[in-house]
């Protein structure tokens, strides 16, 4: 999963080559870029990096990016193929003048394999499931008249019930003040 199926922007192509670079590590690419649902423009994308060194890694990405540590949030994971509880670090990082969107989950290197495997679980999905989310991104992104809560909320059910048969078991925390100094 260090490629797409679908190509990716210029822009992020090139933020995604650097980061990998400027971090020593690879890069793996999962959610909707890895199918049909991808919409250029709308879709955020989002990526696995894994290291042996949460702490570390988050400082690079926070140098990186130039924001502030505050901005991770720590979360548990509950996988629904392996039954793993699995926790790591997450940041949604957005350039709004490049139209750009990534959501960046780091774990420790010896989740990888559960967490791949995961992932690309829902790479294929039913081809009904596949239509029904084609169809709901077009209504949301491209004719604009759904709220934002009804599109997750729908969304959510397509991929989690319709898909795994029961809700993803994801908890996310703010990182304590202390830890953010």
């Amino acid at each position: 999963m260090e490629t797409t199926k679908n190509k990716l922007p210029p822009f992020a192509q090139s933020f995604f080559k650097k980061l990998s670079i400027y971090l020593d590590t690879p890069i793996y690419f999962y959610g909707s870029v890895q199918r049909n649902d991808y919409f250029l423009k709308y879709s955020d994308i989002d990526v696995d990096i894994f290291t042996n060194n949460e702490n570390s890694l988050v400082n690079k990405i926070q140098n990186f990016l130039n924001i502030s540590k505050q901005d991770f949030k720590k979360f548990v994971y509950k996988l629904h193929i392996t039954k793993e509880l699995v926790n790591g670090i997450k940041i949604k990082y957005e350039d709004i003048d490049n139209n750009f969107s990534t959501d960046i989950s780091i774990y420790n290197k010896k989740y990888k394999e559960s967490v791949l495997i995961e992932h690309n679980s829902k790479v294929q999905l039913p081809f009904i499931i596949s239509t029904l989310i084609i169809i709901l991104k077009f209504i949301y992104y491209q004719l604009n008249i759904l709220p934002s809560e009804m599109y997750l909320s729908i969304k959510k059910f397509l991929m989690n019930f319709c898909v795994e048969g029961k809700d993803v078991e994801f908890v996310s925390i703010d990182i304590p003040k202390h830890e953010k100094e």
